[in-house]
């Protein structure tokens, strides 16, 4: 434990430099448990550029904010840096968090750190990304990404029209439980299983946009014949996008994804995909930082997944799939657009 007597801004800039994490603010003391009145409310992101947790950490501010709480948030320097969270769950603990907000990069990779910040009476919500197992946590507010990927399914096998799919996937962080519930649920949604014949191939990207494009190159090299390409996010789907464009194969693919970027729902509305699947970053912060003020001042944990929701977006409407327009999409959408 590092003294009490340090400041707030040295203490700022030691965590700075030996977690590799951004901080946020800084606020110090014991770690207080429920029924304490403070809510003291600490988020961990995967990342901090990343514009859907740019997104989420702004809106977690602004609610803290707005409902007379502490705030402080850390995240990790890539999408995978679990020791850079687990560094960042004590950190908190030691600043004096009684609530953590988390977006996992492993679903099972933070399960120690966790544990021991609930033994110490902090209360931890998952936002985004569940944990394995999810009891891990006290509770989950994210969105049902086996839906969303369902959804995103749905939507190009209809919009195939019948004909079989060919098709690629671009796939996130493999083992993480996003991931592979989008994954899984997409393949539900276009009927297929990870054995069918109809998968010519998939590459798995980090939820990097460079990667993906590497990626998709990479298996247009084995074989041009293909009509659908399932990407796990919007970063990933524009990588894939530039890599099709290259190739002179747009005009013959049927290409889904899942965020609601305002990015996202541009590319949509330029083209570059049929659809995307939007999800509410800010419900999810809200919600929890409000858990979070609850447990200051009561006591009262909430439990359980909580699905902040999800909707397609595309101005291609088909019959069966209940969507939006890109209208409403820019309308309802995070982040900006370039």
């Amino acid at each position: 434990m590092r003294q009490r007597s340090l400041t707030a801004l040295t203490l700022a800039a030691v965590l700075a430099a030996t977690t590799g994490c951004t901080v946020d603010r800084h606020w110090g003391g014991n770690t207080n448990t429920g029924g304490s009145g403070k809510a003291k409310v600490g988020l961990v992101t995967k990342t901090d550029t990343n514009p859907y947790f740019v997104e989420l950490r702004n809106a977690a501010r602004a609610a803290a904010q707005a409902n007379g709480a502490d705030f402080s948030a850390l995240a990790g320097q890539f999408d995978g840096d679990n020791d850079g969270q687990v560094r960042a769950i004590e950190n908190l603990r030691q600043q004096g968090a009684n609530t953590i907000l988390i977006t996992p990069s492993s679903s099972t990779g933070v399960l120690k750190a966790i544990k021991d910040a609930r033994d110490a009476g902090v209360l931890v919500i998952a936002l985004d990304t569940a944990t394995e197992p999810p009891d891990a946590v006290d509770a989950t507010f994210a969105t049902d990404n086996f839906a969303a990927g369902q959804q995103q399914g749905a939507y190009v096998k209809a919009a195939l029209k019948g004909v079989p799919p060919k098709l690629l996937m671009v796939d996130g962080t493999a083992g993480s439980s996003v991931d592979t519930q989008r994954h899984t649920g997409f393949l539900k949604g276009i009927g297929l299983t990870d054995g069918s014949p109809e998968i010519k191939g998939h590459t798995a990207a980090n939820g990097d946009q460079s990667l993906a494009q590497q990626g998709m190159e990479n298996l247009l090299q084995r074989s041009t014949d293909i009509n659908a390409v399932y990407s796990m996010n919007e970063p990933m789907g524009r990588g894939a996008y530039a890599a099709l464009k290259a190739r002179g194969l747009t005009g013959q693919i049927v290409m889904g994804s899942i965020d609601g970027g305002c990015e996202g729902v541009q590319n949509v509305k330029d083209g570059q995909y049929a659809a995307t699947v939007m999800q509410f970053p800010k419900k999810m912060a809200e919600q929890g930082v409000l858990a979070a003020v609850e447990y200051a001042k009561t006591g009262k944990k909430p439990g359980g997944f909580v699905n902040t929701g999800s909707a397609v977006i595309t101005d291609k409407p088909l019959p069966g799939i209940e969507s939006h327009d890109t209208a409403w999409g820019l309308q309802n959408c995070w982040g900006g657009t370039k």
